[in-house]
């Protein structure tokens, strides 16, 4: 079944005029599908006849809420998402000073396989289409009837394994006449495929990249982060450099800190010496954990020491503030189950 969601003005012109329908309905079924409805007896404007076609031959956006979690911490909300095929993602509504932010997934499941992530024991099931990631935003912003000025796509999946999707997503979620997100207000995470993040830099979308790091060497990476078999450090680091250069915008570093592993002081002056020079922020992570991981989260002070050496090596560094840590809903906490 086709999603609504997914076709463009372009398409639905095409559509129209199979259909012999006037051209300008075009134009119509594409705004209502910029506001994220989520019926289409909410075409108020479309005549029944064209309304009951559209309904036999597409789904809105094929997502339902099959659960929603409200954190008792912070009031960070985990939605779970039902797709149409039956697949699960989840979201994650985040509300700062600055406004609302929603974490998005763009793959129900992931493949790459690292071991401090809850995504990983879930499998594979398949990409996400850019109308999807879309649904997720205009959903829960719907839902709240609040303005979501804020997107990352950190949720489950890699996005730069669902390259061309994420890249048309970007675009869409800018589009004035939709949800008319700024790029500068959007985040995309990667864990290092670097041929995707070459060819995304040469995209020049003014997007901040953020690089799931967690390791200051091959050895500690490669234990915790398959990806890093196939491209080494100094070929992630490189390629980060590019695109810093290319888009003067500073890169942002994800570095969870799992207790005996990549906690030292050693590890954070070896990570101090490899982003020297480089205009980056390192976001310091103290790691979730979940049930059946191995990884324990690190000492607070150990964080601090961790922060510490980095910022007298003039690396800037903050730790995060976890949200939605008892719902399931923080980093790495993500998976593609029906589980709280």
């Amino acid at each position: 079944m086709r999603l609504m969601i997914d076709q463009t003005l372009e398409d639905w012109k095409t559509y129209v005029a199979a259909k012999d329908w006037p051209a300008y309905r075009a134009g119509q079924i594409q705004q209502w599908m910029s506001r994220g409805i989520g019926s289409i007896d909410e075409m108020t404007n479309l005549p029944k006849n064209i309304r009951e076609q559209l309904a036999a031959d597409f789904l809105v956006d094929g997502l339902t809420v099959e659960r929603k979690i409200v954190s008792a911490l912070d009031q960070t909300t985990k939605y779970v998402f039902r797709l149409h095929d039956g697949n699960v993602v989840e979201s994650v509504l985040m509300h700062y000073k600055h406004g609302y932010s929603v974490c998005i997934s763009s793959q129900a499941g992931c493949k790459m396989g690292c071991t401090f992530c809850a995504s990983t024991g879930a499998g594979f099931g398949r990409n996400l289409s850019r109308g999807e990631m879309l649904a997720q935003v205009s959903r829960i912003g719907r839902e709240i009837g609040e303005r979501i000025g804020h997107v990352v796509i950190m949720g489950i999946g890699e996005p730069m394994d669902n390259y061309d999707e994420v890249v048309a997503f970007l675009k869409a979620a800018n589009d004035p006449q939709g949800l008319s997100i700024s790029l500068r207000h959007i985040s995309v995470s990667t864990c290092g495929l670097v041929p995707e993040m070459l060819k995304f830099t040469d995209e020049g979308l003014p997007v901040t990249l953020s690089v799931s790091l967690h390791a200051p060497n091959d050895t500690i990476r490669q234990s915790i982060m398959p990806i890093a078999r196939r491209y080494s450090i100094d070929e992630l680091l490189a390629a980060c450099r590019r695109h810093v250069e290319h888009s003067g915008r500073r890169i942002s570093f994800e570095y969870s800190l799992f207790a005996g592993v990549n906690d030292q002081p050693e590890h954070a002056r070896e990570l101090a010496r490899r982003l020297k020079g480089m205009l980056c922020h390192v976001n310091l992570i103290p790691a979730n954990e979940f049930d059946g991981g191995t990884h324990r989260q690190s000492d607070r002070r150990q964080v601090a020491e961790f922060q510490q050496i980095l910022l007298d090596a003039g690396i800037n560094a903050t730790i995060r503030r976890e949200l939605g840590a008892d719902i399931n809903a923080a980093c790495g906490q993500l998976r593609r189950t029906l589980e709280a």
